[in-house]
């Protein structure tokens, strides 16, 4: 199995839709990296991800919005095309698992403040708090076991 993680900011707002009686939350995210070249020049490379995130729990879909920062992992898939210039070019499409919403409120978010803590909520936007979605079952503890060996 190959697995893809990515924190990043949404790009739009996420779409909702239902095909075949399921529903599906298609969003994209943008990982930018921050370097050095050669040359000592400071440069940045921006990564963008295409994700549907197949689920009846659609609970989530309200706090997606542009500029959102995520945490999504799962399967990813690559697609290469000729673009408008007739240059090769690749597409990067992830089928998301496990989807967290980062950091806090948008008006109280620093740009690059760095908090990559799971609050969940949307504090002081008057909305409730977020839901964290899992699709992967919890790890539970093994059961004791009162044998002497």
């Amino acid at each position: 199995m190959i697995k893809l993680q990515i924190i990043g900011n949404l790009g739009k707002d996420c779409i909702v839709k239902e095909i075949n009686g399921k529903h599906v939350i298609n969003f994209s995210v943008a990982h930018t990296e921050r370097f050095k070249d050669a040359q000592g020049n400071q440069k940045e490379r921006t990564t963008w991800v295409e994700c549907a995130y197949w689920s009846d729990r659609t609970a989530i879909a309200p706090y997606l919005l542009k500029g959102t920062t995520v945490y999504a992992e799962g399967s990813p898939e690559a697609d290469a095309y000729t673009n408008k210039e007739g240059q090769a070019a690749a597409t990067l499409r992830m089928r998301v698992q496990n989807i967290q919403l980062l950091g806090g409120n948008k008006e109280g978010q620093g740009s690059g403040s760095g908090n990559v803590s799971n609050t969940g909520n949307a504090t002081n936007t008057g909305m409730p708090a977020a839901p964290v979605v899992r699709t992967e079952p919890a790890n539970e503890p093994a059961p004791v076991d009162d044998l002497p060996f």
